[in-house]
């Protein structure tokens, strides 16, 4: 099973939720949702060095998929789901969340 964290408020996030929706292959986590779900993933973000560059530049790094071995992305292709539609994004610049 593929976990992927994400937050209601999140465009990406949205996106991603409708398009795994009933898909039992898929765990969603949302961080938003209780305070014990966003310690997971702050304990994730800190400590992964796929999430370096999110940390760097002060993204928040969501969607975030933790793959069944064990691998973390910040790429839905990798985790087997569709690419982004045009103009879908949470920063105003066009480059993320």
């Amino acid at each position: 099973m593929i976990t992927v964290f994400v937050m209601s408020t999140c465009p990406d996030c949205t996106r991603i939720e409708a398009q795994i929706k009933d898909n039992p292959n898929f765990h969603i986590v949302d961080i938003g949702a209780h305070v014990r779900n966003l310690k997971a993933f702050l304990q994730l973000r800190d400590n992964e060095p796929t999430l370096a560059a999110a940390r760097q530049y002060g993204f928040v790094g969501i969607p975030c998929f933790v793959l069944e071995d064990g691998t973390v992305t910040l790429s839905p292709l990798e985790a087997g789901i569709g690419a982004k539609p045009e103009g879908a994004s949470c920063r105003i610049d066009g480059t993320g969340c």
